[in-house]
């Protein structure tokens, strides 16, 4: 269920609040001309040696969040309003929060100005105001759109991609049926998974949805946030900690953070890379790529509940010549959604039980959060909670940029740490 006054779930009789996916690491701020050497996960991705293969050009990522400012250096140029759907404009461009400008960028922005670089800088932004709870204003949320109707914008869109960091506990119909319109016109959906793994974990819509890919977070090590929602819903991980963004909504500093949203907002700039290397891959053959390549050290028929297939890795995808991305028109999570493999879907279907399948195949190896995956004893990396703030102040153990490629970029087995698969 959606917190939206003009909507009831016909499912749930509460209502539950739709947030954001992320949150502050730091109370302070850095100065704009230092975001982009924090960007670790630009190096660990290999980001120089992929913009010489594919920058992201003629694809179009649809924002869905808390609006896009498209007046920062690092965004002018890139987000395309007039694409916006009719019943999508209102306030469009005004963001009540700073996080959805700040995922704006972690996909398509230039780097102008010393802001963020973005992994797909010449990808272009369409952009989906939603009502989330960071909107306090009960009138501007009437006016603004629920989920459901924001996927529906989006789908309506010439976004091949949607990207939606944000979520809630609760089911709606109505936003199931959106991802499945979505899903049905050729889209690629990436959602967050959520922020509560080390807060009761609980479930997180609509990355618990059918035709949502659930993207995790993880750090410079490859090990999961000890944050990071788990459970059947994880398809793939991607950088999450110690990331930059707006630190509010007057979009003056940026500050360091962690969630899952930006995990999201990186999957969804990865696969802007692989579609516009690859135009005439559908959606499908773009996720399926990412699987086969995802790193992992266990086997890929076993998703870890917390990493699901593994580390996206779009190098992996574009450094490889004459890659087979499979079937255009089988979905590949059939096994994992209890789906008949040999049926012809779109990508993401999942069980259309108000949740992904209970069939899934069995987790993968054994190996307790935050420690080496095969050893079973090694030294965590997940965070403490800051005691002496009393806030989600959280620290981590920061390895160095070479290491780094090596777990995220590198041929090998990409991951040295994974959290524990049930």
């Amino acid at each position: 269920m959606r917190r939206n006054a003009r909507r009831l779930s016909a499912v749930c009789s509460v209502l539950g609040a739709l947030a954001i996916a992320s949150a502050g690491l730091a109370p302070g701020a850095v100065a704009a001309d230092g975001v982009q050497s924090k960007q670790w996960y630009l190096d660990a991705m290999g980001a120089k040696e992929i913009w010489k293969y594919s920058t992201g050009k003629g694809v179009k990522v649809a924002v869905i969040d808390t609006g896009v400012n498209p007046d920062t250096p690092s965004l002018k140029g890139q987000v395309l309003v007039d694409e916006v759907p009719k019943v999508a404009k209102y306030h469009v461009t005004q963001d009540y929060d700073g996080h959805g400008t700040s995922i704006a960028e972690v996909i398509a922005g230039t780097g102008a100005g010393g802001g963020i670089k973005g992994l797909a800088p010449e990808a272009k932004i369409i952009p989906i105001r939603v009502g989330l709870d960071q909107l306090k204003d009960e009138d501007e949320r009437a006016k603004s759109l629920t989920s459901a109707e924001a996927i529906r914008a989006a789908a309506d869109s010439d976004a091949k991609i949607i990207n939606m960091s944000y979520g809630s506990e609760y089911y709606a119909e109505e936003e199931e049926e959106a991802l499945k319109y979505a899903a049905s016109k050729g889209k690629l959906l990436f959602a967050s998974t959520g922020n509560t793994g080390d807060r009761g974990n609980k479930r997180n819509y609509p990355s618990m949805d059918p035709y949502a890919i659930g993207v995790g977070a993880i750090d410079k090590t490859g090990t999961v946030g000890n944050f990071s929602s788990y459970g059947n819903q994880v398809d793939l991980a991607a950088p999450g900690l110690d990331v930059q963004g707006y630190c509010d909504k007057t979009l003056t500093k940026y500050c360091t953070q962690y969630g899952t949203s930006f995990a999201s907002a990186i999957a969804s700039a990865s696969a802007a890379l692989v579609w516009s290397a690859h135009p005439d891959w559908t959606a499908n053959q773009v996720l399926r790529s990412f699987i086969d390549t995802a790193g992992r050290t266990w086997a890929k028929n076993k998703p870890s509940k917390y990493l699901g297939y593994g580390i996206i890795r779009p190098r992996r995808v574009l450094i490889a010549k004459n890659i087979d991305p499979g079937p255009a028109n089988r979905d590949p999570l059939a096994a994992e959604n209890g789906a008949d493999p040999d049926e012809d879907i779109t990508a993401g279907g999942k069980s259309s039980d108000g949740g992904k399948s209970s069939t899934a195949p069995s987790e993968g190896a054994s190996v307790k959060p935050g420690e080496k995956a095969g050893t079973g004893n090694g030294s965590t990396s997940a965070a403490a909670k800051d005691t002496t703030s009393g806030s989600s102040t959280q620290t981590w153990v920061i390895i160095g940029a070479a290491a780094a490629v090596l777990i995220i970029g590198g041929a090998g087995f990409a991951v040295l740490r994974a959290r524990r698969n049930a």
